[in-house]
């Protein structure tokens, strides 16, 4: 068995392409990559990259939809002894440039239409349209560009395109670059990559002042994602429908042929338009609220439900039983698989569905089985309990800000949790949780399965003491538009998720109201919920809402 440590992403994911050369790989649209194409490809734009001056360590602020030519380029930049550090454009001008302050990037590689509509007169149609996009062009003055698609107006002056460099021809470039980039061509020689590499950069949260990024090495990732792989269950051959790399990579690693759904193609927001994916998938990743919405629109159209489907995977938000259930019944034959983890070291544990279906009632979600490259201990804490501390060779190297100053040798997850050997038991964050009846109630367990619903753009859950001293729970939501002036239990995007939750949520913590409001009250560096201020702020409004509905 391979030493979890020492697994490196992308030597992982081209001796799956060298055992399987000519089987299929990646598939979007009506374009397939064999494995044979992928390896070809990924080592062509590492060396084409490596001529063109990208030197160990180099960063490049990567703003390229996903699709095979964004795959290609993430692993060539790698193996290239480059780092990828992913970008939002529509993180909002100030943030962004806040982001790639902090990175400081040698290169920036994005979609021709982005530095077209962050340049001339389309920035101003964006910004009227509510989408602040930072001047790409000029945005790391001394950056060198590549490009994804066809050449547009606003593309900067020896921008590389994507499709030479990874058919290994010089790449053209729309002009000779000027000699300003202080970059030395000729001295540029392939090196041996190391497994401590950094590999990525993910910006996690943080304010313009302090922005937050993890940095993962190529070890770190390929650790995690390899026990990914396994601890799913994929296998060489298998249909993986996703468009997430941390999904689609770990299928690559096993041999599996991921099929990446069009640009656009939301389930949360579009799910009918979904289904038609999914008659060839034998393996579906989708967070809690996606498969909800697929859940519903089969409901609606029962004929339509998939039969070749073999395992379903969720994550990025808390499984609860409602939604296994469902599952289970809809899909009686499929394997389920709930994933649990974090940016700074992802997966953690993976809980089968149904066994978590069987799980005894307790206080708590009880999130599965650690993976191989974790270790987790409990750290007593003053208020009772313990917090789960995380380690191992799945670890990220630390936080960009921190860097190399201090490394992260573990990391304090501000869960409360119970160790049962290797099987994991989340019991809430620390000191937030309230009470109703006999059950105590831990908002960090429901919060992220409403935020990820659709029209949601942020969400909290807090509980309104009555005057019994017990505590109504209220669901909070932001929505992404038309965001009402006051807190209100009739916007559409509040009424929508009241009707979702009884299929997200177990019934002792769904809530007494749901409301919309303008924002969520956050205080400190960190922007860290104000739930005391929010509270306070909701108690007029609650006692309306509830008031309204039992009367």
């Amino acid at each position: 068995m391979t030493d979890p440590g020492s697994v490196d992403l992308v030597a992982a994911v081209l001796a799956s392409c060298d055992e399987h050369p000519d089987a299929a790989a990646l598939t979007f649209g009506r374009r397939t990559l064999s494995y044979g194409e992928l390896a070809r490809r990924v080592r062509a734009t590492a060396a084409s990259l490596v001529r063109e001056g990208m030197r160990t360590g180099d960063r490049v602020l990567f703003s390229v939809r996903p699709g095979p030519d964004a795959v290609v380029l993430a692993l060539g930049i790698v193996e290239a002894g480059g780092t990828v550090v992913f970008a939002d454009p529509g993180a909002g001008e100030a943030l962004f440039r806040a982001r790639a302050a902090l990175a400081a990037p040698r290169w920036v590689a994005a979609e021709s239409v982005l530095y077209l509509a962050s340049s001339g007169p389309l920035r101003g149609l964006a910004r009227r349209r509510g989408l602040e996009l930072a001047p790409y062009r000029r945005l790391v003055p001394e950056a060198r560009h590549l490009r994804a698609g066809r050449w547009l107006p606003g593309v900067p002056r020896g921008a590389l395109a994507l499709s030479r460099l990874s058919s290994g021809r010089r790449p053209r470039v729309e002009t000779e670059p000027s000699n300003s980039t202080g970059f030395d061509t000729a001295a540029a020689r392939p090196t041996q990559p190391a497994g401590d590499q950094d590999a990525l950069v993910i910006f996690t949260s943080g304010t313009t002042d302090a922005p937050k990024a993890v940095v993962h090495t190529r070890e770190s990732l390929g650790a995690g994602l390899a026990d990914f792989a396994a601890g799913v269950g994929l296998r060489a051959g298998q249909r993986v429908l996703t468009d997430q790399l941390m999904v689609g990579i770990p299928a690559l690693i096993a041999g599996a042929h991921w099929t990446m759904p069009p640009a656009g193609a939301n389930p949360g927001a579009r799910p009918e338009q979904y289904l038609a994916l999914l008659p060839d998938a034998e393996v579906l990743f989708a967070v809690p609220a996606s498969l909800d919405a697929i859940l519903r629109a089969l409901d609606a159209r029962p004929s339509l439900t998939p039969k070749n489907l073999q395992t379903i995977i969720l994550g990025g938000a808390p499984v609860l039983s409602p939604l296994l259930q469902r599952i289970a019944t809809r899909f009686p034959d499929a394997a389920i698989r709930a994933v649990y983890g974090m940016t700074e070291i992802l997966p953690v544990a993976i809980a089968d569905g149904r066994a978590k279906l069987d799980a005894p009632a307790q206080d708590g979600d009880w999130v599965g089985r650690l993976v191989p490259s974790v270790r987790a201990t409990l750290r007593e804490i003053d208020d009772g309990g313990g917090e789960l501390v995380l380690s191992g060779p799945g670890l990220a190297r630390g936080y960009l800000a921190e860097l190399p100053e201090h490394p992260l040798a573990e990391l304090a997850t501000g869960d409360l949790a119970r160790l049962d050997g290797d099987s994991l038991t989340l019991l809430g964050r620390r000191k937030d949780m309230f009470i109703r009846g006999s059950q105590n109630v831990y908002p960090g367990l429901y919060e992220p399965i409403i935020a990820g619903m659709p029209g949601v753009s942020d969400a909290a859950m807090v509980g309104i003491p009555d005057e019994l001293g017990d505590d109504r729970i209220v669901v909070v939501v932001v929505p992404q538009h038309d965001v009402p002036a006051q807190p209100s239990a009739e916007h559409p995007v509040a009424r929508s998720v009241a009707r979702a939750l009884p299929g997200l949520l177990d019934a002792g913590v769904l809530p007494d109201a749901v409301l919309a409001i303008g924002e969520l009250p956050r205080a400190g560096r960190s922007r860290k919920l104000d739930r005391v201020a929010l509270t306070a702020q909701l108690r007029a409004a609650t006692e309306r809402a509830v008031t309204g509905r039992t009367s």
